[in-house]
């Protein structure tokens, strides 16, 4: 036993030793959580005597579950005949189902589909559905109503209006097609798992009691259907164990609920809790700057995190004018760092919209510091700017086939696959290009009425918007979004965020370039992304750029993140979801061993145009003062005080009334619309 618990500090230990009943391991980040679940799995194996098939460990991961596998049989003595079963809840789900889905009626010979099977499946449902809806906006309600434990039956029942009406018999028709088939998807694997232990008593006690202790990792993550199946699994006893940390639930756009960590002792009877905040990664200053962040959210178990690496250099504020300076100012560090030993992959930058990663991506192509993007596609290569891109080029070139091949359908016009292929092949037999074909009729045998209509149509939106562009670049692109209209089928999930963030920060960016190149137009800026856009130099040495939700579970020696301004991160402004912008950021700030560096600018585009933005809240609520010019451009710009009544004004929010004042806060009515603004961010009219 002392071989297996001598490495762990008082909390891993009693957390480790910890046998029967439920227990919450509250694990801060850096505090050793892995090696403690591991420890415990051991520890029931080998000193209690449980036999591992009596165990059950989930985790989200395969990465995460193997790794955990490795480490927890390296501390036993022996080798097991008989492995302890540790997996994603998915694989569960699989195996589970592989035993008992005859209960459904249905044949373990079952298909998984992937996600392009998936959509597959969706693209043969009804073609009126499907002129209306994106297979991606299918499936994503289909796997939230999943998720939620809603049947078609009941989608139908409760929609309350036509979209939802809509996507609910899209629903119905996908899952009869599923059964019909004997296909699931991944959603399936828990969901009917979680029916068939509803339905048969018998198979819930007899899988419950084979796996008398169940352990599960990154608990803050799990959602409504998880925990009902984590239930149904502990219904004969109470011997659950899950680690996870309130502070750093991020995934509520994914269906994960943070309220079901925070009320976990309410959940399961007489559960123990054990807080580990002991931190074995980040420099004093650092987990100093985190905690006092974090304690800003009331919604919260609470804990602090205690360095263990002693004191190190103070977070450090980069304050920039704009987002070119910002770029070229980190790379400098960058640089610095490199020439003084440090290794390049221990360098980390962190963004909270992917938008953002252009202009880093341009200061380090600048710098030729080679860099690795990280969880997202290079922001030239992502699929809405080359939409936008592939629509620029044939403005200049009708003749220009492969631009015309991307976005033929986009937005949706009615032109599916099928036909497409014969415009194209038809075209390319008599050695025209598709816009000679459709003008010389040589497509008439191949398009309906109303394809031709719509394509005749795109050709003349081109012409308008040509006639525009010849007139003014900058008029051009107000036009070009209101005719083209990438974002129409946007919604307000995190990547259609990022999706919108990255088309405005495109239209931002060309505005620049013309503002600054007068003379040159848009096939000089074509031209120019074409040269800058690659990187030239080997990768495998290479700076980490990311995002700050793909940043979860890794850490770097010097991390610096990017976009502390008000309106960028935080990105919401109301009380519940501002208290999960600030965990992000307590996850960012905790990604750091030695050193870690917040950024912000004076302006910076904001949904394509070019904003005075304030600095974010979360540097002054960690403790991190604006440097001294930083700090007199706020007081020369409100260097006067407020009284309820004020009439003010907001960049973003507008004219609005002051309510009440609060010490640094003020209750502004914004036409109807009442916030909490901290004062520096306005200024009386």
């Amino acid at each position: 036993m002392d071989t297996i618990l001598a490495s762990l500090n008082n909390a891993q230990r009693e957390a480790a030793t910890h046998i029967d009943g439920a227990l919450l391991i509250l694990a801060g980040a850096g505090s050793g959580k892995t090696k403690t679940i591991t420890t415990r799995l051991a520890y029931l194996i080998q000193e209690v005597g449980i036999p591992p098939s009596s165990t059950l460990t989930l985790t989200f991961t395969n990465k995460a579950a193997n790794e955990m596998r490795t480490r927890a049989l390296a501390l036993l003595q022996t080798p097991l005949t008989v492995p302890p079963l540790l997996c994603t809840f998915h694989r569960f789900g699989l195996l589970f189902l592989k035993f008992y889905i005859h209960h459904l009626g249905r044949a373990p010979t079952f298909n998984l589909l992937d996600t392009d099977d998936q959509k597959r499946v969706v693209k043969k449902l009804s073609p009126t559905l499907l002129a209306h809806y994106t297979p991606a906006q299918i499936l994503g309600f289909i796997s939230s109503c999943k998720n939620q434990i809603i049947s078609p039956k009941q989608a139908i029942q409760e929609a309350n209006s036509q979209k939802y009406k809509d996507l609910s018999l899209a629903y119905e028709a996908y899952d009869n097609f599923l059964q019909a088939n004997n296909m699931l998807d991944f959603d399936d694997l828990l969901l009917l798992s979680y029916h068939i232990l509803c339905a048969n008593e018998q198979v819930a006690r007899e899988v419950s009691m084979q796996y008398n202790y169940i352990m599960v990792d990154e608990y803050q993550d799990t959602n409504y259907l998880q925990i009902e199946l984590l239930r149904k699994l502990c219904s004969t006893h109470n011997n659950l164990c899950v680690v996870g940390d309130d502070d750093q639930s991020i995934y509520s756009w994914r269906g994960a609920d943070v309220n079901y960590i925070l009320n976990f002792s309410a959940m399961f009877a007489k559960a123990h809790i054990i807080k580990l905040q002991e931190n074995y990664r980040s420099k004093e200053p650092i987990l100093r700057a985190a905690n006092a962040l974090i304690a800003h959210n009331h919604n919260r178990l609470g804990k602090d995190l205690i360095s263990t690496q002693g004191d190190g250099e103070q977070v450090e504020l980069i304050s920039s004018e704009n987002e070119v300076q910002e770029a070229d100012t980190i790379a400098t560090k960058i640089q610095e760092l490199i020439s003084q030993g440090e290794s390049p992959q221990e360098i980390a930058i962190l963004f909270r919209l992917n938008a953002l990663s252009r202009s880093i991506e341009e200061g380090l192509n600048r710098a030729r510091i080679p860099y690795r993007l990280i969880g997202a596609t290079r922001f030239y290569e992502r699929a809405e700017v080359k939409n936008a891109l592939a629509y620029f080029r044939l403005i200049l070139d009708y003749d220009d086939n492969f631009s015309l091949e991307r976005i033929i359908n986009i937005p949706r016009r009615g032109i599916g696959k099928v036909t497409q292929d014969k415009i194209l092949a038809t075209a390319t037999h008599q050695n025209l290009s598709v816009h000679k074909a459709l003008t010389q009729g040589k497509l008439d045998n191949i398009l309906s009425i109303s394809q031709k209509e719509a394509l005749t149509e795109l050709f003349a939106t081109l012409d308008i918007l040509r006639e525009c562009l010849d007139k003014s670049a900058l008029d051009f692109l107000e036009m070009f979004d209101e005719k083209i209209d990438l974002l129409s089928t946007t919604k307000n999930t995190q990547d259609d965020i990022d999706r919108r963030a990255n088309i405005e920060e495109l239209y931002g960016y060309f505005r620049d370039y013309i503002l600054q190149n007068p003379h040159l137009g848009l096939d000089d800026f074509l031209n120019d992304l074409s040269l800058s856009s690659g990187l030239d130099v080997d990768i495998e040495n290479s700076v980490c750029c990311m995002s700050v939700h793909s940043s979860k579970g890794l850490e770097f020696s010097y991390v610096f993140i990017v976009g502390l301004e008000e309106g960028f991160f935080p990105l919401v402004r109301d009380e519940s979801d501002i208290q999960e912008e600030r965990r992000l950021a307590y996850v960012a700030f905790t990604r750091a061993k030695n050193k870690l560096f917040l950024s912000n600018v004076h302006s910076r585009f904001y949904k394509g145009r070019r904003e005075e933005l304030g600095i974010s809240r979360f540097v002054r609520e960690a403790g991190i003062l604006p440097n001294k010019q930083s700090a007199k451009k706020t007081n020369d710009n409100n260097a006067h005080t407020f009284a309820k009544g004020d009439v003010i004004k907001h960049k973003i929010f507008g004219m609005g009334i002051i309510l009440a004042i609060q010490d640094d806060k003020l209750t502004i009515n914004f036409g109807g619309n009442v916030r909490s603004i901290m004062q520096e961010f306005v200024q009386k009219v």
